[in-house]
């Protein structure tokens, strides 16, 4: 068969697949949650430190930069709290908590609302937001 005489061979259009829901993506909802209830009651942090750690790694990227964004909220927060409980007596202390109370609702709210969109955190070892 010469060349000219084959029939031309186009490519059907296939759509490729939506990607379905990510799997980890409750599990970070959860931690960040976790997070927040912090504020009433400290052991849901350490809670939701624990799932971040076991968690990080088995998931898609998207879901491992919150992960990774969320143990070093945790710790970075720690710290915070701690100089901000030492420093109280002198009066800057509160002003650290204050700090921290802000610092901590502004992670965790940008966290939940890039989770619902499914992006990813894109600094996720910065100490800032």
């Amino acid at each position: 068969m010469s060349e000219q005489s084959r029939p031309e061979v186009i490519p059907s259009e296939v759509s490729e697949p939506r990607p379905g829901p990510r799997k980890e993506s409750t599990m970070v909802t959860v931690v960040y949650v976790l997070y927040l209830v912090s504020f009433l009651t400290a052991i849901t942090a350490i809670a939701g430190l624990i799932i971040a750690y076991i968690k990080r790694g088995e998931g898609d990227a998207v879901s491992d930069s919150h992960f990774t964004y969320q143990i070093r909220t945790f710790w970075i927060g720690l710290l915070f709290a701690v100089v901000g409980m030492l420093t109280a007596p002198i009066m800057i202390g509160f002003l650290i908590l204050l700090f921290l109370v802000v610092w901590l609702l502004v992670r965790c709210i940008k966290g939940l609302l890039a989770n619902n969109d499914d992006r990813a955190i894109e600094q996720p070892e910065t100490w800032l937001w």
